[in-house]
């Protein structure tokens, strides 16, 4: 007897199904789209900075869809967290029980991250350039293959960028200034490591607590220990305090250098004269946003103003250039897209751009190589005065 031919195709499609044949796809990938998700913080104190993230990441995924990817088009879902791991958990429970993204792409901070990365990658998602300490993010995920860091670790950076000073400037008396908890902590190991190099001990250290705006106390123990260089393990505000409170001193015979967290554009933007002098270390490059030599940043900026109608700052251009690797990495794994073999494929995707010193590969999943800057806030701007080095 001859089976009728719909019988055949209705039956098969259910076998197929039953066996896991079917046309299915990863989660947040279909024929049409690719679904990728992020959480900023979209309410909290760094939301301004963190809405410039959002609209570079969109910015770039629009020219990334003008012709599409492997025939597909990339939508972003983002999510508020507030600077706090609990809205960040429930945040991403929604992106990936309900919206069901492939991967969250530049999602910004260290706790937010802390709470949620692992939670991400143990459901298949692909967790790339996270805003928070590389190293950190790294072991709570338990080195997960899935996940892919771009910022510059802590430790190692600070250990390059004391060490350069300390044998450039001959300084003998070092003291330190640090935030209490996991980024004062990674900061002092890096202390540690150029101290030891130098055969130095600190002549002074003093903590403070997040959230601390009196930076007297701190600094008048320096003074007393006469210290000749300053390492400031602080972040934006706290980085103007520091200077504010050694200008209030008049003390115009040490130097104050920064690590990766206050060397920011905002930094200068915010501290205007009381910041001049200031000495930090770079991560990446900055531009003058109205003066760049280089086209490439030129064309970004230009084209971030007249889009969303204000200057784009360097963490606009982190943002789209983290996104633009995350776009390399999806081009490069193919129409078959799943997490397992994007990860396989990005692998073998370098990066380079206006925001890099160098061209990027992954090494543990962490971009490398790690090179640093010098730079000194000078009129308003913060002006390159050593090349990029990994210390070594």
């Amino acid at each position: 007897m001859t089976i009728p031919r719909p019988f055949h195709r209705r039956h098969l499609l259910v076998l197929c199904a039953a066996l896991g044949l079917a046309s299915a796809h990863a989660a947040g990938v279909s024929d049409k789209e690719i679904l990728i998700g992020t959480h900023l913080d979209l309410s909290g104190p760094t939301a301004t900075g963190s809405a410039m993230l959002r609209n570079a990441m969109q910015m770039r995924l629009d020219e990334a869809n003008v012709k599409g990817i492997q025939g597909r088009k990339i939508r972003l879902v983002t999510e508020d967290n507030g600077s706090q791991p609990q809205m960040a958990v429930r945040a991403v429970q929604k992106m990936i029980r309900s919206d069901k993204v492939f991967a969250l792409v530049n999602p910004f901070g260290s706790g937010t991250n802390a709470a949620t990365v692992k939670m991400a990658t143990d459901a298949g998602v692909i967790v790339f350039a996270p805003w928070a300490a590389s190293a950190v993010i790294q072991k709570v995920s338990n080195n997960s293959p899935l996940l892919f860091t771009t910022v510059q670790n802590y430790d190692s950076t600070t250990a390059t960028g004391l060490g350069w000073a300390i044998r450039n400037w001959g300084a003998t008396r070092v003291g330190v200034i640090y935030q209490e908890g996991p980024l004062g902590d990674l900061m002092r190991a890096g202390i540690s490591s150029a101290m030891q190099q130098a055969k130095q001990n600190l002549a002074a250290e003093a903590a403070y607590k997040v959230g601390d705006i009196d930076f007297s106390s701190q600094v008048a123990k320096m003074k007393a220990a006469n210290v000749d260089l300053i390492f400031a393990g602080t972040v934006i505000r706290e980085t103007v305090g520091v200077m504010a409170e050694v200008k209030k001193l008049n003390w115009t015979n040490v130097k104050v250098l920064t690590g990766i967290p206050g060397r920011s554009s905002i930094v200068t933007a915010l501290g205007k004269d009381t910041v001049d002098g200031l000495y930090g270390i770079g991560g990446w490059k900055l531009h003058d946003v109205q003066a760049s030599a280089d086209p490439a940043a030129r064309k970004f900026f230009a084209d971030y103003k007249a889009r969303f109608g204000h200057d784009g700052d360097e963490n606009a251009a982190n943002a789209y250039s983290s996104m633009g690797w995350f776009i390399a990495g999806l081009e490069a794994t193919g129409q078959d897209l799943s997490a397992e073999k994007f990860a396989k494929a990005m692998q073998g995707v370098s990066h380079e751009d206006f925001t890099t010193f160098t061209r990027l590969s992954w090494k543990n999943n962490h971009a490398m190589p790690e090179l640093v800057s010098i730079d000194q806030a000078k009129g308003g701007r913060w002006v390159q005065i050593a090349p990029p080095t990994d210390g070594k």
